[in-house]
């Protein structure tokens, strides 16, 4: 009989076709519980198995798991989108099976009940405030002072995250927020948005596994008011004592939230020697990171999170250390993309290159961006020494560059 894997859901850029890919080499068959599979392309080019189901209901993926146990043997469950850890770890826990405490997931997932339990531990966060009107909003901001950052209690990848420098701008994405009753997998949303200071400084993220830290990746943002991330670097180039600061606020953190199964990811900003977390995510973290760190250090956190819901959750050590970074191509005006063969091919030839790729197609249109789902392409790149993968990676996104066709009667301010 067969060993499967269920997958609840996928994450639709990076890692959701390697999740797949890493279950069969260890021997299991992947099979993705979804409510579309045609939402993720390596579905059909790979003839990945898969049973449709309401996914936002984890009796209905438990039904399913006891219809394939009729074939075969479910061995773990897990997911690697954000939205559906909760779902996962919910079936995983129903059938015995390994994986974290669904409710702590569920509660960390929530920006604002994250938020509140990080502070009563002590652990530093920016402040804030939960609202739920568009007076509340406008209070809160009085109280905490302008700039601040407004953001949904639940989303991922800077969904909706922005930072407002007067009220009106404020009140009014606060009004635009209440007003989404569902996300983009229309998944119902609270009518809460969180309000909190907005802390300057350098952005980091701390990758862990279990309650190891697995490296520190420097993250690179775009322009504000949003808060696109346009590159990172592996390992981020931080003198011994940063790191240790990064990666033990990063424990603390994970611990106060009472995670510490498989990968977590935490975004954590620092500002002249002074460290916030930002949010804390209990999953992998997305942007291709896993790819770097596996470039980097030799680490394989994907099949590392696959053995974990397989029962074997044991922290992957580094194997060697080389530097990678990768940049993500994004629009600063209203634009058409051009032919891309030639441009992804120039990329390539960059010496350090190892990946590049423009996502749109040709002639598609493009404009600023205002999350993740706006960037255009990606040039990844590794070498023995940080600068030299940085400028790899920015010389091979200047070729990708070449290929936006910029209408100048319709540049944005």
């Amino acid at each position: 009989m067969n060993d499967m894997v269920l997958f609840v859901e996928s994450n639709t850029t990076g890692t959701g076709r390697e999740f797949a890919r890493q279950t069969a080499s260890l021997g299991a068959v992947p099979v993705l519980v979804t409510t579309d599979p045609d939402r993720y392309s390596y579905v059909r080019e790979d003839g990945l198995r898969h049973v449709v189901a309401d996914t936002s209901d984890a009796e209905e993926v438990l039904r399913v798991a006891a219809g394939l146990q009729r074939e075969g043997r479910v061995r773990g469950v897990t997911s690697s989108s954000e939205y559906y850890v909760p779902t996962a770890a919910a079936v995983a826990r129903s059938l015995g099976l390994p994986g974290p405490d669904p409710e702590l997931v569920s509660r960390c997932r929530n920006k604002g009940e994250q938020r509140r339990v990080l502070h009563e531990a002590g652990v530093p966060v920016p402040a804030f405030e939960v609202v739920t009107t568009e007076a509340g909003a406008v209070s809160a901001a009085t109280r905490l002072g302008l700039p601040v950052v407004v953001k949904p209690v639940l989303g991922s990848g800077s969904l909706g995250v922005r930072l407002c420098a007067d009220e009106r701008t404020m009140a009014e994405h606060a009004v635009e927020l209440l007003a989404n009753t569902t996300n983009e997998r229309g998944m119902s949303l609270p009518r809460e948005v969180l309000v909190e200071s907005y802390v300057r400084g350098r952005e980091f993220s701390v990758e862990m596994f279990g309650t190891r830290v697995v490296t520190v990746v420097r993250k690179h943002v775009g322009p504000l008011p949003h808060f696109v991330e346009t590159g990172h670097d592996v390992p981020a180039g931080l003198q011994p004592a940063e790191r240790d600061l990064l990666g033990s606020l990063a424990q603390r953190a994970v611990q106060a939230l009472g995670l510490g199964w498989g990968a977590s990811h935490t975004e954590i900003r620092l500002d002249e020697g002074r460290s916030y977390v930002v949010e804390v995510n209990p999953r992998l973290a997305g942007g291709r990171i896993p790819d770097l760190v596996g470039h980097a250090l030799g680490v394989d956190l994907v099949r590392a999170q696959v053995m974990a819901a397989l029962g074997d959750a044991v922290a992957p050590e580094p194997r060697h250390d080389h530097h990678s970074a990768i940049r993500f191509l994004t629009a600063d005006a209203p634009c058409t993309i051009g032919p891309l063969e030639e441009a992804v091919r120039s990329a390539h030839a960059v010496p350090g290159v190892v990946d590049a790729a423009m996502y749109p197609a040709t002639g598609a249109a493009a404009g600023w961006p205002v999350d993740f789902r706006d960037r255009l392409g990606h040039v990844m790149a590794v070498a023995d020494d940080q600068e030299e993968a940085m400028a790899a990676a920015e010389a091979g996104l200047g070729r990708l560059r070449a290929t936006l066709r910029y209408d100048e009667d319709r540049k944005m301010a």
